[in-house]
């Protein structure tokens, strides 16, 4: 019988150990998702007003209730921790020793041009399969934003799409609205 290629997973201790030690550094664009090092898509114009425009939209709507994170990592297992381009966490994870994880999410935005595949394949089965309560897709292809609440196994079961003058809310923060035309024009 012919041997089976196998690939290495690093978990994500063994990650920040490739950093200590030199091998990754903190200017390369890598996230790890299922074991893998993935390496991250430049960041283009319409992407970076995208995710300017969500942070400036969420702390100004905050009222304390929630941090909000851009670009950092999150731990959502033994083998992943995502970058994603927004994050509104707990505010108990700034006194947190660590990385935010999962249990301190409340929503995750993911902006989307060249790697809208991956993030709705993988990143979002990651996703949902560490429980992460809401995800937003903003897919700068065809101006809309994907919502996709209710994580079950690797799929959510609650999905919507808003374009043009639609408003997204996350569902913890109902009040916490953004015309979808105001993020991706």
């Amino acid at each position: 019988m012919p041997a089976v290629a196998q690939t290495y997973r690093f978990t994500v201790e063994e990650y920040h150990k490739l950093a200590e030690v030199g091998i990754l550094e903190e200017d390369d664009r890598v996230e790890l998702l299922d074991g893998e090092i993935i390496i991250m898509s430049p960041i283009g114009y319409r992407h970076a007003k995208a995710v300017r425009r969500l942070n400036k939209s969420f702390i100004r709507q905050s009222k304390d209730r929630y941090e909000v994170d851009v670009q950092d990592p999150v731990v959502i297992g033994e083998y992943s921790e995502p970058e994603p381009d927004l994050l509104l966490l707990d505010p108990a994870v700034d006194g947190y020793e660590g990385l935010p994880e999962a249990r301190h999410t409340y929503l995750v935005v993911e902006v989307a041009d060249s790697t809208l595949r991956y993030d709705r394949g993988r990143k979002l089965r990651a996703y949902a399969r560490a429980g992460i309560a809401e995800l937003w897709i903003v897919n700068l292809r065809e101006n809309l934003v994907e919502v996709y609440r209710e994580p079950a196994a690797e799929a959510y079961l609650s999905q919507r799409v808003a374009s043009g003058n639609e408003i997204v809310a996350p569902a913890a923060f109902p009040d916490v609205r953004i015309t979808v035309a105001r993020i991706v024009e």
